[in-house]
């Protein structure tokens, strides 16, 4: 018989494991006066530490989470940050509890404050140190990636997807006439991007047209559509070169907000190299990450998830050791070293950004959404901001004009867990400061909550 196991451990699960447990967690609001993502902003490592206290490195933190979650969502730049940041200890509130009667006075050690990351953190991990890198990865989509793993993507996912768009983009070219032998004229433009990009180190797209006038060559898109028109190229091809991970995107022009990156050539970007991954292994190593990270889970959760073929998730799932469990009904799977139950969580409040990769993490998402998707989700499956108490989601939230964080709870939490929610609100507010965020995939109950007066 298949051991069972329930909902409140698969949520016990998530809040350990990402990062969403109520321990260490602090009051929400420490060291948050200047608004870390606001124009004041704070030194990395700095908030709320007392004297004497070793450093907080926010970088080193920003990578671990990034490994425990597999990948960050990086189609909205935000998320990345706002995930991020959500899941630093200050942010994450536990309970709120009636204050006993107080006391006389004692007096205490300076302890240090729960650290708080900042965007400047966040960059250094992705620009100057480089644990982590912005790369297309799985379901055609941006992610930020630990650059150990970068490869482990790149070989497992990205072949089948660089072969798709250059067809699409080769199809163009072919419709546009653009000489006698597109393919070759293609290859020769890619080499020539690329040659350019290493002599240049790091440039814009716009910077590269310019280099190399070829990527101004246009093309029709979907001209039967609103949307469509003609295109220069640029943009398309660098989508294939990176597909095929020859070049890298880099740090954005204007603020963390932005999605005008620079490139460079991925031998710039990881001067080591990377490590060499047969595409067979890369899944069963993929698979692996995503069962530690996400798991218990199904395999169609794997595969909604990775976008794999159900052959390639059952071939990568063979090679490890797994064990079938039962999920509320449903067949599931969790690595035989990790098939113990954990302990209960420490409820905390946390309010998750549009397409965290928690509220993306899986296919079936019930058990930890409930009755809420219809209004946390548009049409496309694309997640809006959550607010999370105790493993799984109890409501939505939206960022006013103003700055004023909207919340709404859609069950009964109860006292505590509001005051919690409250605090994690205004938490958030504080981080963000003076900058405004809207997310790129607008879902029911964020639409109504952003407007004013509601």
């Amino acid at each position: 018989m298949k051991a069972q196991v329930p909902v409140e451990q698969r949520r016990a699960r998530l809040a350990w494991r990402h990062h969403l447990a109520g321990a260490e967690a602090g009051t929400g609001t420490a060291g948050l006066a200047a608004g870390p993502a606001g124009a004041a902003g704070l030194a990395a490592g700095s908030a709320g530490k007392a004297a004497g206290a070793p450093a907080w490195d926010g970088a080193a933190f920003a990578a671990r989470v990034a490994e425990d979650l597999v990948a960050l969502h990086s189609t909205d730049p935000a998320t990345v940050f706002l995930s991020l940041a959500a899941r630093s200890p200050a942010m994450r509130v536990p309970a709120v509890r009636k204050p006993a009667a107080r006391k006389p006075a004692v007096r205490k050690p300076a302890v240090r404050e729960p650290a708080q990351i900042a965007p400047a953190d966040i960059e250094r991990a992705l620009y100057e140190d480089r644990t982590l890198m912005r790369m297309l990865g799985m379901r055609r989509t941006v992610f930020v990636v630990p650059t150990d793993l970068v490869a482990v993507v790149q070989e497992s996912t990205m072949p089948a997807i660089a072969a798709r768009q250059r067809k699409l983009l080769l199809g163009l070219l072919t419709e546009a006439g653009v000489a006698e032998d597109p393919e070759a004229w293609l290859a020769e433009v890619e080499d020539a991007t690329v040659k350019a990009l290493a002599a240049r180190g790091e440039a814009t797209a716009a910077t590269l047209s310019r280099d190399e006038p070829r990527l101004r060559t246009q093309v029709v898109v979907s001209p039967d559509k609103s949307y469509g028109g003609a295109f220069n190229i640029t943009s398309r091809l660098l989508l294939v070169l990176a597909a095929q991970g020859r070049i890298v995107r880099g740090r954005p022009r204007g603020s963390w907000l932005s999605t005008q990156y620079s490139w460079s050539p991925i031998e710039r970007w990881v001067p080591a190299g990377m490590p060499e991954w047969s595409p067979a292994d890369a899944r069963v190593e993929l698979a692996r990450r995503w069962l530690t990270g996400y798991g218990p889970g199904t395999a169609d959760d794997l595969k909604w998830w990775t976008g794999w073929t159900m052959g390639e998730v059952k071939r990568a799932l063979a090679g490890l050791d797994t064990v079938e469990v039962d999920l509320d009904g449903v067949s599931g799977l969790v690595l035989a070293e990790d098939a113990d139950e954990v302990p209960v969580a420490p409820p905390s409040a946390v309010l998750l950004p549009a397409l965290d990769p928690t509220v993306m993490g899986w296919a079936g998402r019930d058990w930890y959404v409930g009755e809420h998707r219809p209004v946390l989700f548009d049409r496309n499956g694309n997640a809006g901001p959550t607010v999370w108490w105790d493993g799984h989601v109890v409501g939505g939230w939206a960022q006013r004009g103003d700055g004023e964080i909207a919340v709404r709870l859609l069950e009964d939490v109860g006292r505590e867990a509001r005051a919690a929610i409250d605090a994690a609100a205004a938490a958030t507010g504080a981080w963000l400061g003076d900058v405004r965020i809207t997310p790129r995939f607008r879902t029911p109950l964020e639409t109504e909550l952003s407007q004013p007066d509601r």
